[in-house]
């Protein structure tokens, strides 16, 4: 099943030329300089490229991460019959219809996989100001008696949950 971001999975390249990623690592020596082309995939190197996750309910989740994430920036990359992802600069998150024969266990944080997705806040009243929101759309805050400060003392974030119940993150600086 192609998912339309398929070419995410090709080797690293530049122009037609595969770049070995080990020698990118190294610091060029004496006299040679590295091209603005591997110094901007340097910059990149290691940092996400995507995250797809399945969901029991397309419609739920497009409604709850298309509100989130254009409120942090995001915008709409792609959509089909059984998917949308959004998009800030590089990086994109992907959400996909799950197969019916794979709804029966429901998703829960303490198993293996996947825990939380936390996300970077412009600042403290940033965090107050999505509380709010959240909180005027019926989701539910977690942690309630203990927010903003749930993650501890000196950690100023908001933590509630997506239709599925994946737990959602968003920290201030």
């Amino acid at each position: 099943m192609c998912h339309i971001h398929e070419t995410c999975h090709q080797p690293f390249y530049n122009g037609n030329k595969e770049i070995d990623r080990e020698s990118m690592r190294k610091k060029p020596t004496y006299g040679k300089i590295a091209t603005n082309m591997q110094e901007e995939e340097m910059n990149r190197l290691g940092t996400l490229h995507h995250i797809e996750i399945y969901v029991s309910d397309l419609n739920r989740s497009t409604e709850f991460w298309g509100w989130f994430l254009t409120e942090l920036g995001y915008s709409l990359y792609q959509e089909w019959e059984e998917g949308r992802s959004w998009k800030l600069d590089d990086t994109y998150l992907v959400f996909v219809q799950a197969q019916e024969q794979h709804l029966g266990i429901p998703y829960h944080r303490s198993r293996v996989g996947l825990n939380h997705l936390a996300f970077h806040a412009r600042s403290r009243d940033h965090v107050d100001e999505m509380t709010e929101k959240v909180r005027s759309r019926g989701m539910n805050v977690l942690y309630e008696d203990r927010h903003p400060y749930a993650g501890g003392d000196s950690y100023y974030a908001l933590f509630f949950e997506d239709p599925d119940r994946i737990k959602v993150e968003l920290v201030a600086p």
